[in-house]
């Protein structure tokens, strides 16, 4: 049976499905270059917010350029007769790998490297004034050869625009993101901070939309509820810990200041951890 074909694009298998997209892995007919499409139907009039979605993820990424994060090429539109968008296709850069979410626990060793990426690649957004505002292991991609890539800018925020509505994903909001639908830079390096604490402890840290008990949230409370990294991961180093406990501040003012500010603890923790071969990213089995 030949291969399905898009335009001068043949479709080699499926990646993944989002609430209202497919993810498909494509192949140029010209030259057999790899890329990633998008497609998002727009059937009913409803719909048409997913269009602007897409027309916004693609204008976050226009702005952007950093091996860390991921590109997108091009948006294209398809039209019914009445010259009604149907389809939205989105060109994206192809990673032979996989998001974070999908790895058995990795080792601190592994982590640290994908920390430090993952820290590059969101001060260069903070840098053109972007906050990713959904940072989590689902929107970090890892691949085959070791590359880091943050995907998925649908909830992006440019910095003097008004969306109206914060979204996310409530385990990985900052309590200011949840309650007062404030999006900077202080709560992209929660939501960091939060992703780290998943992967290395194997669990989520407190949800900042569950009031306590008998009362609102507040830093007390907030700081008896988060359980030490140590208590999880034995063999995290002081630093680590110490470094997302504080990204995890119930009180912005409590955090870093700046992503670029957490580099150069994570590059040292990168050069004291990773000793081996065995350590390197491109060594996980897959």
């Amino acid at each position: 049976m030949s291969q399905m074909k898009i335009g001068k694009f043949q479709v080699a298998g499926t990646l993944g499905q989002g609430a209202h997209s497919t993810i498909l892995h494509i192949r140029r007919s010209a030259d057999s270059k790899n890329y990633a499409l998008k497609v998002v139907p727009i059937d009913e009039p409803e719909e048409k917010k997913y269009l602007e979605q897409a027309r916004h993820e693609f204008e976050i990424a226009r702005k952007l350029d950093h091996p860390n994060l991921i590109k997108i090429y091009s948006l294209e539109t398809q039209r019914d007769l009445l010259f009604r968008v149907k389809k939205v296709h989105l060109l994206i850069e192809y990673v032979n790998g996989k998001t974070l979410d999908t790895f058995p626990r990795l080792g601190v060793p592994k982590l640290v490297q994908i920390f430090a990426y993952v820290a590059a690649g969101l001060a260069h957004m903070h840098r053109r004034h972007i906050y990713h505002a959904d940072l989590k292991p689902n929107n970090i991609l890892l691949s085959r050869a070791g590359d880091v890539k943050i995907i998925d800018y649908g909830l992006a925020w440019v910095k003097g625009e008004n969306k109206g509505r914060v979204q996310g994903t409530p385990e990985y909001m900052a309590p200011e993101q949840a309650k007062d639908r404030v999006v900077n830079e202080q709560t992209d390096i929660y939501n960091f901070g939060a992703t780290m604490y998943r992967l290395v402890t194997w669990r989520k840290p407190p949800n900042a939309l569950i009031e306590a008990a008998g009362g609102p949230l507040n830093a007390a409370t907030w700081k008896k509820r988060l359980e030490p990294v140590g208590h999880y991961a034995k063999d995290a180093p002081r630093e680590l810990c110490d470094l997302i406990h504080r990204c995890l501040a119930f009180n912005p003012g409590d955090r870093f200041e700046r992503v670029k500010d957490l580099i150069p603890t994570l590059e040292s923790l990168v050069k004291s951890l990773v000793v081996t071969a065995d350590d390197r990213l491109d060594a996980i089995e897959w």
